[in-house]
């Protein structure tokens, strides 16, 4: 049985120590909607301070394996591990909350409350959940509005601000409750070309800062310049692994050469990650 410790969910056991750097370890993990399988054994590792981008074509997997990290999906067979934490072992709300505390989850789509300004979207989980007082809730709140350059809205409600800019009030909003872990669900599928390269200059500032972030992507480039790691599944399994250069320029599998053949319209962040101001621009290319 799970138990908590200062609010937070404990290792189960001593395993859960044996690697110390890695964040997320999924080992084996199955799950099926009736007769459909969505994940037929999935292993994957994300250490700590790593960003770890998931590719691949509709239908893979790709989002789901996001949910069975942070709990929202349950698999039907094995195993899953966030900082040790069993989380197919967590039965009772408070310890999939207190797992959840742990885990920012940014979706495709918004999700900010239409009736709360972009100020009052960032504060009202760390004041209501974490128990922040309001006035340290707003001052980190103006500041993480201004970390996502959107310091001049703190007042403007999420109907007054275009899709990429919404968006970046949930990266915000996902940050305020200080997470060590943050996960990416095709954030920027539901924008538009011209709001695409201020959402993701967003993220590769997060990734630079050292925050362990695992990223569900079709912008190629992007992949490519931000991640340690990258991840090629489909049809439910993870095909092939590796650092950028060897997955994006040298891939082993035939079924990775051909997603990323047909692959097109990539974003390239035009840094790298030890440098300063980054910028980014539209390439319809293969790799």
């Amino acid at each position: 049985m799970m138990t908590l410790i200062d609010g937070r969910a404990a290792p189960a056991d001593a395993e859960a120590d044996s690697a110390p750097h890695v964040s997320v370890r999924l080992r084996d993990v199955h799950l099926s909607y009736g007769e459909t399988a969505v994940l037929r054994g999935i292993d994957l590792d994300v250490r700590r301070n790593q960003a770890v981008s998931i590719i691949g074509p509709s239908g893979s997997g790709k989002s789901t394996i996001l949910r069975c990290i942070n709990g929202l999906t349950a698999p039907q067979r094995g195993e899953v591990r966030v900082d040790g934490i069993d989380v197919t072992a967590l039965t009772k709300d408070e310890e999939r909350i207190a797992l959840r505390k742990r885990i920012g989850f940014v979706f495709q789509q918004y999700n900010l409350f239409p009736h709360l300004t972009a100020l009052e979207n960032l504060v009202i989980a760390p004041v209501r959940v974490l128990g922040i007082s309001r006035a340290e809730a707003e001052h980190a709140a103006h500041a993480l509005l201004a970390k996502v350059k959107l310091a001049d809205k703190a007042h403007a409600y999420p109907g007054e601000l275009s899709g990429g800019q919404q968006q970046r009030v949930a990266i915000a909003r996902a940050l305020a409750m200080q997470p060590e872990l943050i996960l990416f669900d095709e954030v920027t599928s539901a924008l538009d070309p011209q709001t695409v390269g201020e959402v993701l200059n967003v993220i590769g500032q997060l990734v630079d800062d050292g925050l362990t972030c695992v990223l569900v992507t079709h912008e190629m480039r992007f992949a490519e310049d931000i991640s340690d790691r990258v991840v090629f599944t489909e049809g439910g399994v993870v095909v092939e692994e590796g650092s950028p250069q060897q997955l994006f320029h040298a891939p082993r599998d035939e079924r990775t050469r051909r997603f990323l053949d047909g692959a097109s319209g990539r974003v390239r962040r035009t840094r790298s990650r030890s440098s300063g101001a980054s910028s980014l621009s539209l390439v319809s290319t293969s790799s």
